[in-house]
Order: C-alpha cells, then sequence, then structure tokens
C-alpha cells in the first residue's frame, strides 16, 4: 500500500486547481507596522502588510508588549497545562473578568482560539440542551459549522440573513428547544447580519442566540464590545463569542453569558478540559490590550478614516472593490489562477503583501484579495497601493471601469 501517493496526489490537485496556498515568511516590525520584512528566496525585502487581522495594530502597543514582557519575566512563559490540573492562572481569571465586563454578561471562559471558542461552546451548548436543534446562517465561519457538526445535534440552515427563510425555520421547528447562531460581521463580504430582528425571531420562538463577534470586537461600539454593543443589543444575546487574536492583537478566544451557561461549557467542554490553557503572559497582555480600548477611540476612529478612504480611492480607479458597510475591503477577481498571479505580482514587483482569498474560504468564482486598512495605513500607502493594484490590473489584463477620480 502506498500510503505517500494518497497525500503527494491530494496536493497535486490543489495545485492542479490553483488553490495550493504558499506562506510568506513574514517578520512583522513592531513601531513600524504596517511595515514589515519579506525573507524571500532572493534575500529579505521590506513590505507593506494589507491582509492582516491586527485590525488595530494593537500587537504593537507598548502597553500590551510591556505587560506581555512583564508577565513573562514575573511568572514565566508557560501555562503548566491544563486549567483542569494545573492552568487556572491569576492573569486568566483577571482576563476572563475583564471580558464579562466588556460584554455587560457574568461571566466569560477563555480558550487557546476562536475557532476552538465556537468548535467546543456551540457543539457543548446543543449537547446539554435535549433535542436541541440548531440554526445556522448559511455563511457561517467554518469553527461554527464544525461546533454544528460535533454536536451531533439536528440543525437547519437559513439563507444568509435571510430573516423570512429563519422565521420558516423556527415556526416548522414547533416548540423543541432551539439554538440560533450567527455571526456580527461576515468577513469575506464584510456585511452584518440585522442583529435586532434575529433577537425578536429568537425571543417570538423561544429560541437561545449565539453570535460569533470575532471581527467586530475591539473594532466597534463605544467600548470595543462590537456590533452588538454598536446597536444596543448585547443584552438580548445569550452567548457572545469573541476573539483575541484579531483587534486586540494577541491571540485566544472566548465566551461570554451567564455564570450557569459558562460553568455548564467548563464543566463539560473536552476542548476546554482537555487543551493547556493559554500562557498567563499571553493573558496579560490581551488584558491589557482589551483596557485600552475600553477608553481610547483613537484607533477605531483612524480606521475608519483609512478605510472609508481606501475604499475610496481604489474605486475611484476603477478597481472592482465589493461594496461593504465594514472594515472588510474585498477587491474581486473571480479565477482563482489570477487571484494568485496578482497576489505574487504585488508582492514580487510592489512589496505590498496581500494574500489570495480562494475556496473553500470562498465559492468558486468569487475568489478575490481581501484588504484591510488599518490605522497606520498612511494616505501614501493607500495611494501606492492603488497605484501597484492598477498596475497589476492592467498586466494582467483584468477588467478595470474607469470612474471619477476619488476626493483626497
Amino acid at each position: 500500500m502506498d500510503y505517500h501517493n494518497f497525500f503527494t496526489s491530494a496536493l497535486e490537485r490543489l495545485q492542479v486547481e490553483r488553490r495550493y496556498r504558499v506562506f510568506a515568511d513574514i517578520e512583522r516590525l513592531a513601531g513600524r507596522y504596517p511595515q514589515a520584512i519579506w525573507h524571500s528566496p532572493e534575500g529579505a525585502r521590506p513590505i507593506t502588510v494589507w491582509c492582516s487581522n491586527d485590525y488595530l495594530g494593537m500587537g504593537q502597543n507598548r502597553d500590551v508588549t510591556r505587560a506581555m514582557v512583564e508577565a513573562a519575566w514575573r511568572l514565566g512563559t508557560g501555562a503548566g497545562g491544563t486549567r483542569n490540573i494545573s492552568g487556572n492562572s491569576n492573569p486568566i481569571v483577571a482576563l476572563e473578568a475583564e471580558l464579562a465586563d466588556l460584554h455587560g454578561k457574568e461571566a466569560a471562559l477563555v480558550f487557546t482560539s476562536g475557532y476552538v471558542s465556537n468548535q467546543t461552546g456551540i457543539s457543548t451548548l446543543a449537547k446539554l440542551i435535549p433535542d436541541c436543534l440548531i440554526l445556522s446562517d448559511a455563511l457561517n465561519h467554518n469553527s461554527m459549522i464544525e461546533g454544528v457538526r460535533q454536536s451531533g445535534c439536528d440543525k437547519a440552515i437559513f439563507r444568509h440573513n435571510d430573516l423570512d427563510h429563519l422565521e420558516e425555520l423556527l415556526q416548522a421547528a414547533g416548540d423543541r428547544p432551539k439554538l440560533i447562531v450567527f455571526e456580527s460581521v461576515y468577513s469575506m463580504d464584510g456585511d452584518i447580519s440585522p442583529i435586532h430582528a434575529i433577537c425578536d425571531l429568537a425571543e417570538r420562538y423561544g429560541a437561545m442566540t449565539y453570535i460569533d463577534e470575532v471581527h467586530a470586537v475591539g473594532m466597534y461600539g463605544s467600548r470595543g464590545a462590537g456590533i452588538a454593543e454598536r446597536e444596543g443589543a448585547m443584552h438580548r444575546i445569550d452567548v457572545i463569542e469573541g476573539t483575541l487574536g484579531k483587534a486586540f492583537g494577541v491571540m485566544g478566544g472566548y465566551l461570554t453569558g451567564t455564570k450557569a451557561v459558562m460553568d455548564a461549557i467548563r464543566s463539560f467542554a473536552p476542548g476546554f478540559i482537555f487543551t493547556t490553557a493559554l500562557p498567563p503572559a499571553v493573558a496579560a497582555a490581551a488584558t491589557a490590550s482589551i483596557r485600552h480600548l475600553k477608553e481610547s477611540s483613537t484607533e477605531r476612529q483612524q480606521q475608519q478614516h483609512q478605510v472609508a478612504r481606501t475604499k475610496a480611492v481604489l474605486s475611484g480607479v476603477g478597481l472592482p472593490v465589493l461594496d461593504t458597510v465594514t472594515h472588510i475591503v474585498p477587491v474581486m477577481v473571480g479565477d482563482a489562477e489570477a487571484c494568485k498571479a496578482a497576489s505574487d505580482r504585488l508582492l514580487n514587483k510592489h512589496g505590498i503583501y496581500i494574500q489570495p482569498i480562494n475556496y473553500p474560504t470562498v465559492p468558486r468564482g468569487t475568489e478575490r484579495l481581501r484588504i484591510t486598512p488599518g490605522p497606520f495605513h498612511s494616505n501614501a500607502h493607500i495611494d501606492a497601493l492603488a497605484a501597484a493594484l492598477v498596475e497589476v490590473w492592467t498586466a494582467l489584463r483584468l477588467p478595470l471601469e474607469p470612474k471619477v477620480q476619488a476626493a483626497e
């Protein structure tokens, strides 16, 4: 039996479909971000990063890095194992208190990543609810899909943000227990969910609600608690899930809700019980980042300003920018090979790093470059990006539509 061939054949199929992913060797530079160093095959080169989910640059914030370094010197590097055995460090306890306060909930529970918190949280919640039906938005993240699958419960998929379809499914479910799982910001198309309307339906039909705010926490709301805070809806949602690895600039995931729900997940979830805890230094850095963004709106305001300018400038030169109401700026390509070629040319010729987004992250035919402007992208960065993209689009014979030049 040629086991090796199974793997090489699978990789060859990815390459034929132009979906084989190549990771760039990048060294971020604290204090100079979004500038970075790309360790290319020909040697080190300076580049500008345009696709990071460190949306606000908090990964280089001095309060955050100082908190991490001081905690590591004081407490060591590792957590010592699972929290059930040796890893329930005081910085994690403090972090969970900070997260509960951020979302106006009784308690919080920290995981090693946002993926794990979704996968573990959804599956555990649903298993603990007898005869639970999970109603899941069609564009939910893979981590949520896996949580639904691993629950073993019945599921019903409602069309993306389609309230009429959701109501049909809720009506058909009758009196059985129901869990609605959805996101606030959908990170590929940059749209948002109608949170209040979904909560209205949940209350009308007796369903529990679970929202993923990973692409919104730190970014929206007066204290950075997300779209639900901005919309005044946090109190209406049973479980709010988020990440520490995007706008907060560190790593980890979390859930917030009532003490009973958080305790039940803590007590029954394999993805919590059997995995090593976050290191104390990581927890301390995350706490510092959350506290900073609760008080400071400067990063959010500057980022929103640069997002708006990026959208205007790119659209103004005729690039196919998908219109969004969030910080996500997708430039549509529509072909996997062309998308990879555009990404490669941007990096090799212009020193601009934007990873191609292909299937299965997005449907075939909707391949794109996903741009995430941050508060440290200058107007000069934006202008250079627009010029580089036009050169790439022209060289690859991708369609451009002449438009009125965007205002400065």
